[in-house]
């Protein structure tokens, strides 16, 4: 079985301690590759150093919309030179958060359009933060003409799932279609088309059962897997290959 997590946070001081044991388990579980997520500038550059340093390892840059009002000139000049790198997958994470309002709402806005239009520039897939915003986020997407897209720990309904689906958009789900409390998640994993379904574990949050509660890691995948697969009627293998295919297509990553 060979997993790919789509979406993770390995530079995350978390992983401080360890992290190449984290990465060992990782490929003990049947973790062949991962995208590592940049968030600043900072953390831009330390996950392009660790796709340098492990093989397997991808990256994607931007600056997250918590963090939209340093989007500067000169720091979304840096993030666009980044993106040149050979190992750089996506662009992302990026997008609009109306929860946690720690940037203003119109810097997210003109942040995620300059992030857009830069993916469309380097022919890259833009990553999507969306949280309680997905009316806006679909109406921005449309307006710039995204094509290549991934709906990163998708929280929306069956419904919203169709749209993005309907256009091509892909739906990564992690930990919480694991949790006692997942209904919304679960029918979205259950009814979004198999060719457009990817997998991550947002490590190091969004923790899966039963080891929730603890610091997350890619190791934690098959457990994700493992619940889709159930929700669907298939087996996990099936599960863990078509999903791995896809996000090597999404990403244009081949066998690393």
């Amino acid at each position: 079985m060979e997993l790919f997590d789509s979406h993770l946070h390995l530079d995350d001081p978390a992983f401080d301690p360890d992290r190449g044991a984290v990465l060992d388990r990782a490929r003990a579980a049947g973790v062949v590759a991962m995208v590592t997520v940049g968030t600043d500038l900072e953390s831009c550059a330390r996950v392009l150093s660790l796709t340098g340093q492990h093989e397997g390892v991808f990256a994607s840059v931007a600056i997250h919309p918590h963090e939209a009002a340093r989007a500067s000139e000169p720091a979304m000049d840096a993030i666009r030179r980044m993106a040149a790198h050979p190992r750089v997958v996506a662009i992302g994470e990026t997008g609009l958060d109306l929860v946690r309002a720690a940037s203003p709402r119109e810097t997210q806005v003109t942040v995620f359009r300059a992030h857009i239009r830069l993916a469309r520039e380097r022919d890259l897939p833009v990553v999507i933060h969306c949280r309680e915003a997905y009316p806006q986020v679909l109406e921005i997407l449309e307006e710039e003409g995204a094509e290549r897209v991934v709906m990163h720990a998708f929280s929306g309904s069956v419904e919203t799932a169709g749209r993005c689906t309907d256009r091509g958009y892909a739906i990564s789900l992690g930990g919480p279609v694991t949790f006692t409390t997942a209904r919304a998640v679960l029918d979205v994993a259950r009814e979004a088309p198999l060719d457009l379904l990817l997998l991550e574990t947002d490590s190091p949050v969004l923790t899966p059962e039963p080891h929730r509660g603890r610091r997350n890691e890619p190791s934690y995948l098959p457990y994700i897997a493992a619940r889709i697969a159930a929700v669907r009627s298939m087996s996990v293998d099936a599960l863990a290959s078509a999903t791995t295919a896809n996000t090597r297509r999404v990403f244009r990553v081949g066998q690393t």
